[in-house]
């Protein structure tokens, strides 16, 4: 018989996490060593030690840290891109896909802050190669912006005598810069923080409202 006093068995135990590849665990302790202490500051030995590694053991996964580096920049690259370009084929309004857009990148920066800052700040130590190659990005996404404010001037939602460079570098240094103040899990979610900028940069930006004039009889 089952001794009716006895305490229930205790729940098993919620299975272990799997463990991340470990090219993958490298990636996000160089995110968080480069975007704490910069890039020329962390040493391989930096890494291997925060990993648990002998530090000969780190090039068993990549060749250098430079490549480290570079795969940080490109993957950040390819979250952008993700999650802009989907836009351009869309038929909203030039304001709204601004506002939409601005919310967009800066929740790729709210959700990788480590990466995000070392893809706006430490993206100048590539190798000349890979450092070409993200100017050539950075252009693309400046013309993103830059055609998105050309189509609310043609579409008459944005003023005509806006300067399209000008206006898209505006956009952009509010939504990169956020990586340096912004804060995940603080009182303003990504969605606040687009809002108030899309507002205070669209009310200086969008045309004024068309007053009809006293019908004629």
């Amino acid at each position: 018989m089952t001794d009716s006093s006895s305490p229930p068995p205790a729940p098993a135990a919620p299975p272990a996490a799997p463990t991340k590849p470990r090219r993958e665990q490298i990636h996000e302790v160089a995110s968080r060593l480069f975007s704490e202490r910069g890039y020329h500051a962390t040493s391989m030995r930096d890494l291997a030690g925060q990993l648990g590694m002998q530090g000969g053991s780190l090039y068993a996964h990549i060749a250098s840290k430079d490549e480290l580096l570079i795969g940080i920049v490109d993957r950040a690259a390819r979250q952008f891109d993700g999650a802009l370009f989907t836009l351009r084929g869309d038929s909203m309004p030039a304001p709204e896909k601004i506002r939409e857009a601005m919310h967009r990148h800066i929740r790729v920066v709210a959700d990788n802050m480590e990466s995000a800052t070392v893809f706006f700040h430490e993206w100048k130590h590539l190798s000349p190669e890979a450092y070409t190659r993200v100017t050539n990005w950075r252009d693309t996404i400046d013309a993103f912006y830059r055609d998105l404010v050309i189509q609310g001037i043609r579409e008459g939602s944005l003023r005509a005598d806006l300067d399209p460079k000008m206006t898209a570098n505006l956009i952009l240094s509010a939504v990169n810069w956020a990586y340096t103040w912004y804060r995940p899990g603080g009182s303003m979610t990504p969605r606040d923080v687009a809002e108030q900028y899309a507002d205070m940069l669209l009310t200086g930006l969008q045309a004024a409202p068309v007053v009809a004039g006293p019908e004629r009889r």
